[in-house]
């Protein structure tokens, strides 16, 4: 990407906890508000690195412009997979690449560690969410409903 004449490099990294800050922002555009508290805290608890990697798309001249986490999925019903549990760009970088790239990183992330194909869910209502994982090669194969139930964590 050219801005006013300077190329702007575009480095995919894994996380560390000082990028806390900037993910919980992104988290924030993304639907799912947090604190950089709390973003630390689960960097920490999403381990081992062989089934989780949490990648930022990072410019030199802003920083961190977007985050995805990945995890692999082994699952009875089907062959290994990977799943991407969140994806979010920041709004004004948004068709530039970022995603594309965080999405690449992933997949080869995926492929390193025995996957045999990648899932993503996306809310309905992220038209052009649904759009971007189209052009990615991803296509829509099943819709269904979410549902949740909070739990109370007895201390014992």
């Amino acid at each position: 990407m050219t801005v006013n004449g300077k190329q702007k490099e575009l480095k995919i990294r894994r996380a560390k906890p000082s990028d806390a800050p900037r993910i919980a922002e992104l988290s924030g555009q993304l639907g799912y508000p947090a604190t950089a508290s709390q973003i630390r805290k689960r960097l920490r608890a999403i381990r081992p690195a062989s089934q989780h990697a949490v990648l930022v798309a990072e410019r030199k001249d802003v920083g961190v412009v977007g985050w995805l986490h990945v995890s692999k999925q082994p699952l009875l019903e089907v062959e290994v997979r990977a799943e991407v549990n969140g994806l979010v760009v920041s709004e004004g970088h948004r068709s530039l690449g970022a995603g594309a790239r965080l999405l690449a990183a992933a997949e080869d992330w995926a492929c390193k560690h025995g996957c045999k194909s990648m899932s993503v869910r996306s809310n309905v209502i992220r038209e052009r969410a649904h759009q971007f994982y189209e052009r990615q090669g991803y296509e829509h194969y099943k819709t269904q409903k979410s549902f949740r139930k909070p739990l109370s964590i007895s201390k014992n």
